[in-house]
C-alpha cells in the first residue's frame, strides 16, 4: 500500500467448496459434451478482502497471477488436459470486456434479419469452411465470415459485449462439435451461464438494474 492508501498488491483465497449450478446441471453438461466443451470449460472461485476500484484492475490481475495461492490452485487447460498453474506469470495481457446488457432481447434481430426463423430454427446455407470451422447455417456464417450479409448485424462494440462473446463461444464449440439446428439450446445456455457469472443490482432511486460485475479477458505468459 502506498502512502496515499492505494493498494499496490492484492491477496487471494481459494474457495474450493463452491459449486456452480451451470456446471452441475446434467442437461447443461450433456450440451457441453455434444459441443465438445465439457472437458475444456471450468469455473473456479477465488476471493480477496481488500476494497477494489475499477481503475485498479491491472494491479488486481497482475497480483492474481503472481500470488502463491493462485499459482498452487488455478487450473489451466492444455492439450495434455488440466494442470495447476505452477509458476508466476512473466507477462499478462488484459482486455476490458464490456458487460452492460440485461436482456436476451439483444438477440431478437437474428429473427428479424434472416439468421433464425420465428420458430427458432437456424437458416441453412451452403457448406463452407473457415479455418477449422465447418459452416452450414447463417448463424455461424454471421459469426465468422466478413462476406456474410449479416456480418454487420451487430456493431464492433456490440460484438465485444460479454453476452455476445458467450454466444459465439458456445455456438462455435470445441474441436469435436455437433452443431444445433435450433437456436433455443444456445440461447438457453448463454442465459444460464451469463446469470451464473454476472451480477446485477438495482440502482438507488431507480427501478432499473445495472450490471455491477467487471469482466476481463486475460492472457498470461510463463
Amino acid at each position: 500500500m502506498t502512502n496515499s492508501g492505494e493498494i499496490t498488491c492484492f491477496t487471494f483465497r481459494h474457495v474450493p467448496g463452491k459449486t456452480f449450478s451451470f456446471t452441475e446441471n446434467k442437461d447443461n453438461c450433456d450440451f457441453l459434451m455434444k459441443w465438445g466443451m465439457k472437458d475444456t470449460l471450468k469455473i473456479q472461485l477465488f476471493s480477496f478482502d481488500q476494497a477494489f476500484q475499477s481503475y485498479q484492475y491491472k494491479t488486481l490481475i497482475n497480483s492474481f497471477f503472481n500470488n502463491p495461492t493462485i499459482i498452487s490452485n488455478l487450473e489451466i487447460c492444455s492439450a495434455n488436459g488440466w494442470s495447476r498453474l505452477g509458476q508466476k506469470a512473466s507477462k499478462v495481457d488484459i482486455e476490458i470486456v464490456p458487460c452492460t446488457l440485461l436482456s436476451m432481447e439483444f438477440f431478437d434481430r437474428l429473427k428479424e434479419n434472416g439468421v433464425i426463423y420465428e420458430s427458432g430454427r437456424l437458416y441453412k446455407c451452403f457448406d463452407e469452411y473457415y479455418e477449422n470451422f465447418a459452416i452450414s447455417d447463417e448463424l455461424r456464417k454471421m459469426l465468422l465470415l466478413e462476406e456474410s450479409d449479416n456480418y454487420n448485424l451487430y456493431s464492433p462494440s456490440e460484438k465485444e459485449e460479454f453476452l455476445f462473446c458467450l454466444l459465439k463461444h458456445l455456438c462455435l464449440g470445441g474441436k469435436v462439435c455437433q452443431f444445433e439446428d435450433d437456436f433455443g439450446p444456445y440461447e438457453d445456455m448463454v442465459k444460464k451461464l451469463y446469470k451464473e457469472l454476472v451480477c446485477a443490482q438495482k440502482v438507488p432511486d431507480s427501478q432499473q438494474p445495472r450490471i455491477v460485475s467487471s469482466v476481463y479477458k486475460v492472457t498470461a505468459y510463463h
